[in-house]
């Protein structure tokens, strides 16, 4: 088992209409033992831009901790938020750093930018990143989570639609999946705020 894989877990961020969606599952578990079912992987950066960590969970909570840290720091010396695509630059740089002893988390950032449109970027655990116009995935079921969005995804959906799309791409993908599951929360971000909601599903 690759130590990616050790604790569980799956991320989905997706694009609609001047809105994106980001969720990922609940549970924390040491490879087939669960141990919580209440392990939130996203985590907010600012209103409009949040980080989906997936990976072994020590280090998606280190590494949450460290952007935090460094997205404080910018706010200071910059008087203003951090925008998506520096973000993204930041985040790539920061994993890269540690490339010869990295952090095993394979992240995904979700947010808009200042015109309201959807930004959307995955990295390996070094860094490596990818920039998708549709969705991005990450976890341990992400052949499943990638067939579930293609079947699903259509292009400039409401944040409803986001919404109910991102829920049963996520439920469908991780009821196939042993490492992932036991419950999910979905964030939609719009240019008005963001709306979180916390989904049950199978618990087994």
């Amino acid at each position: 088992m690759s130590i990616l894989q050790y604790n569980g877990g799956a991320v989905i961020a997706m694009a609609g209409k001047n809105c994106v969606g980001i969720c990922s599952d609940l549970r924390l578990g040491q490879q087939a033992q669960t141990v919580a079912m209440d392990f939130e992987k996203v985590f907010p950066i600012n209103d409009k831009l949040y980080i989906g960590l997936t990976g072994l969970a020590s280090d998606v909570l280190s590494v949450n901790h460290l952007l935090n840290f460094r997205c404080n720091l910018y706010k200071l010396r910059e008087n203003r938020e951090i925008k998506p695509e520096a973000f993204s630059a930041m985040l790539s740089s920061l994993l890269y750093e540690k490339r010869f002893g990295p952090w095993f988390t394979e992240p995904v950032v979700a947010g808009l930018t200042d015109e309201g449109k959807p930004f959307l970027s995955g990295m390996d655990l070094i860094g490596a990143p990818v920039f998708a116009n549709d969705f991005v995935v990450s976890g341990t079921c992400t052949s499943n989570l990638h067939g579930m969005c293609e079947s699903l995804y259509r292009p400039d959906m409401s944040p409803d639609e986001l919404f109910e799309v991102l829920s049963q791409s996520l439920l469908a993908a991780v009821d196939r999946d042993a490492l992932s599951g036991w419950g999910a929360v979905v964030h939609i971000i719009t240019p008005e705020g963001v709306t979180t909601r916390k989904l049950k599903c199978r618990q087994d």
